[in-house]
Parts: structure tokens; C-alpha cells; sequence
């Protein structure tokens, strides 16, 4: 996976701005995935930043790349708790919602919307995404924002700096190393 993809894709989170970030990679059958992932931790792991594949299904595989400490500080909130105890999940450190995400994932028929808890995203917009996807949707960006539009437009926008100024760092030079805070 190419240092392109992750900084085109997780630059607010390289940025230590956003707590995760999604993104897939097309992985040849032949290639072992957790090859690079391990390499790539060894380069993130000191800048606070963790790299796992989620999901592999054919030859695509699902990314995660995140803050173990800002996704602690974030499942530690009232409504991210009720929405995943309601989903299942079990509180005893936020890698094991990790795994219990990856189940969902990997077992479940739909797709586990709780995801956004997992990626920063407002508690209160992934719950209201998740009971009535189409109704109150005040804007969207990376997430649909129901409760707070300006601060979600602030926030896209934030994101999209972020993204744009660290994209032409790498065009000019600097590696994923450099460039994680």
C-alpha cells in the first residue's frame, strides 16, 4: 500500500486532528497484507498512530488507521457507550471494540454504521444515521451532520486543509514518517 493512498486518505488523522480514518487498497492474492501493515506500525507506532486491515474480502482489502488514544477518550463518551453496548459491543479496553468490530464486520449481513464512533465522527450524528439515515440531514461531509452543521462544515473544511497541505508536502518531498505528527 502506497504512501499516496494513506496520506490521500488519513492525513487529518496523520495530522492528529481526526481519531481514524478509513480507506481500501487492492491486495494481489499473493500479497500478505500484514507484511506492510507491520511495517508501517513500525514507522506510525511513535507518532501515536495505528495501522490494521479490517476486512479482506477478494482482492480488496478494508484499512484502518487511527489514534488508540483519541479513540479511548472518544468511546469513553455516554452516547458512544449506549450505542455500542446497544449494538453489543463490551467495554473493557477500546482494542476490544476493535475486535468486536472487525466480527461485525466480517459476520454481520449489514454494514456496522457504529463505524463512525471508530472514526471521530459526533456520537449523536452516527446514532441519528443509524435509526433515520434520510431525515434531518443538516449537511454532509465526511459523515451526514444532524446536530451541529456549522461545527461539521468547520470541521470538513479543517479536514480538507489538512488533506490538500499534506498531499502537496508529499508531492514536494516529505514521507509518511515526516509528515505524522
Amino acid at each position: 500500500m502506497s504512501e499516496e493512498i494513506i496520506i490521500k486518505h488519513c492525513a487529518p488523522t496523520l495530522a492528529g486532528i481526526k481519531t481514524g480514518s478509513l480507506f481500501s487498497v487492492r491486495v494481489p492474492k499473493e500479497k500478505d497484507i500484514n507484511l506492510e501493515v507491520r511495517k508501517l506500525n513500525s514507522i506510525l507506532r511513535q507518532k501515536g498512530i495505528r495501522i490494521i486491515p479490517l476486512r479482506k474480502t477478494g482482492e480488496k482489502a478494508l484499512i484502518y488507521l487511527f489514534r488508540p488514544e483519541h479513540l479511548k477518550k472518544d468511546l469513553k463518551d455516554p452516547n458512544a457507550k449506549r450505542i455500542l453496548k446497544r449494538k453489543g459491543y463490551k467495554f473493557e479496553k477500546p482494542e476490544c471494540c476493535i475486535v468486536q468490530l472487525i466480527r461485525h464486520l466480517n459476520n454481520d449481513d449489514t454494514f456496522p454504521h457504529e463505524i463512525g464512533l471508530f472514526l471521530g465522527y459526533p456520537p449523536l450524528d452516527v446514532q441519528c444515521f443509524m435509526e433515520h439515515p434520510c431525515d434531518g440531514v443538516k449537511c454532509c461531509g465526511c459523515w451526514k451532520a444532524y446536530s451541529d452543521p456549522e461545527k461539521a462544515r468547520k470541521t470538513f473544511e479543517r479536514y480538507k486543509i489538512c488533506t490538500d497541505t499534506f498531499y502537496k508536502m508529499y508531492k514536494n518531498g516529505k514521507s509518511l514518517a515526516q509528515l505524522a505528527v
